[in-house]
């Protein structure tokens, strides 16, 4: 049997023996230039991220502790800078504004356990780390990327419609688990198909789209054309890059059906289980290994790329301004990221998660007088694990092939969360000692970007389809 990697021979019309490119450099020159109906699919596809990202970060709002003023005119010492709230009469305060104005407010929390104030938010990363591998391995078997997309989004925005009813901080916690099972996938599918669609120069800018655009026009989509090969659907893989481009430049001519199929017979591509993929990733050695590399790395950048900015309200500073900069970083950091394009993977995440992590070291130890310095400090570390946050996803993307990448993304991504489960408890507790906070923060990410050391650089590679392909064109790589 030819190898898929291998050039094979066929006949041509007159009878002569041809060569045939292999199967992924058939694909890459399928998909073509980058052009109009490209892009605008990536934007659309990509637009589902903003609504993700509205879910991952609302509860800076809805579950902080807002201020209050003192109402009582006996001689009890009562000061909102220097007083404890819990140690204060009922009567002799009340709330700024409306008393639904937050979780805290409206069920009176605001002497509740780190445990109770926090328990919301890590609801929601628990929903998302519990239904990561599901869909993860839906995606890259039975349903494909397109559709588990699409069912995401459609689920969490009805949950989400449904939360405001809840009478108490149990069935918020309830109806926040439920968001987080439903949306755990949008991020991973949006990465996933976007990347495998467009050609190798193209994967890295197309990629970081994702992080601008945070639900239109999926529907519009077509599915990854590497999926549907690898599922034995031919046709419709077929049909996929006819759509994204009509004629291929590097073949001198229109790649045909029959070239597809003849390679991707020999792929022996047949229909995957529902979690084979999983089975494929722990039963080789390399695999195993790289997964648990990346899902310590993802740990450490989730715990702080979702505490930084959900711990603004700790800052002692307006916490509509401190939002308001933090959520304008992530254009600082896409544009980084996209400038990142042409440099290796692995100094850009080591580097930018060695900065956060020192960061927020020294906000842990400074005076909490230095509002405005602290805030500064935050700032650099949420931008720096920001952009660590992105080149890390698509890093994950090249060091697996389209059979189970999907799910490896996926486990990547819940180790993310897995670390975001923590930071809410852990800023309940940094309302009394930063070191539960930013201290943590910064220990857990230098500890974590450790762990890339150990694996190999993918910049500029070619996408594989299979497992035997990566083994043969990584070498010792992936011994």
């Amino acid at each position: 049997m030819v190898e898929p990697n291998q050039t094979s021979p066929v006949s041509d019309s007159k009878g002569r023996e041809a060569s045939l490119p292999s199967l992924d450099d058939l694909i890459e020159q399928s998909l073509g230039d980058f052009g109009w109906r490209q892009l605008l699919q990536s934007l659309l596809v990509s637009f589902t991220m903003f609504f993700d990202a509205q879910q991952s970060f609302i509860t800076i709002f809805t579950d902080a502790h807002p201020p209050w003023h003192c109402t009582s005119t006996d001689h009890i010492t009562c000061d909102p800078k220097n007083s404890d709230i819990c140690k204060l009469p009922r009567s002799t305060w009340s709330w700024d504004g409306l008393s639904s104005k937050t979780i805290i407010s409206q069920w009176n929390l605001e002497c509740g356990s780190s445990f109770i104030t926090g328990l919301p938010q890590s609801s929601f990363f628990m929903g998302c780390l519990v239904a990561g591998f599901l869909f993860a391995t839906f995606a890259d078997s039975s349903l494909g990327r397109k559709n588990v997309l699409f069912l995401s989004c459609l689920t969490m925005s009805i949950a989400s419609s449904i939360i405001v009813f809840s009478p108490n901080v149990w069935v918020y916690s309830a109806f926040k688990f439920l968001i987080g099972f439903c949306r755990s996938s949008i991020g991973t599918c949006s990465l996933v198909l976007l990347t495998e669609r467009v050609r190798k120069e193209w994967r890295f800018r197309v990629g970081v789209l994702e992080y601008i655009w945070f639900t239109l026009g999926f529907l519009s989509l077509p599915e990854s054309p590497r999926w549907l090969l690898m599922q034995g659907r031919e046709k419709e893989a077929m049909a996929t890059l006819k759509g994204i481009t009509l004629t291929s430049s590097g073949l001198g001519g229109t790649v045909t059906s029959t070239q597809l199929l003849v390679l991707a017979q020999q792929q022996n591509a047949s229909i995957l289980n529902l979690y084979s993929s999983i089975r494929e990733l722990f039963g080789k050695t390399w695999a195993l290994k790289r997964v648990v590399t990346v899902m310590i790395l993802g740990f450490g950048i989730g715990m702080v790329y979702f505490g930084v900015p959900l711990n603004v309200g700790n800052l002692g500073v307006n916490i509509y301004l401190s939002t308001a900069f933090n959520a304008l970083l992530d254009i600082p950091a896409f544009i980084a990221t996209y400038l990142l394009d042409n440099c290796r993977r692995k100094p850009s995440i080591l580097g930018f998660s060695i900065a956060s992590g020192i960061s927020c070291l020294i906000c842990a130890v400074i005076r909490n007088e230095l509002h405005t310095v602290k805030l500064w400090l935050s700032l650099v570390s949420f931008f720096s694990v920001g952009t660590a946050f992105n080149v890390f996803l698509i890093y994950v993307i090249e060091l697996f092939p389209t059979s189970v990448r999907n799910t490896a993304t996926s486990m990547a991504r819940q180790a993310i969360v897995f670390g975001a489960i923590f930071s809410p408890f852990l800023i309940s507790q940094g309302r009394k000692n930063d070191f539960f906070s930013y201290g943590i923060f910064g220990v857990m990410i230098l500890g974590s970007a450790s762990s890339i050391l150990c694996l190999p650089e993918t910049r500029g590679i070619v996408l594989c389809d299979t497992m035997d392909q990566q083994v043969r064109k990584e070498g010792r790589n992936v011994q």
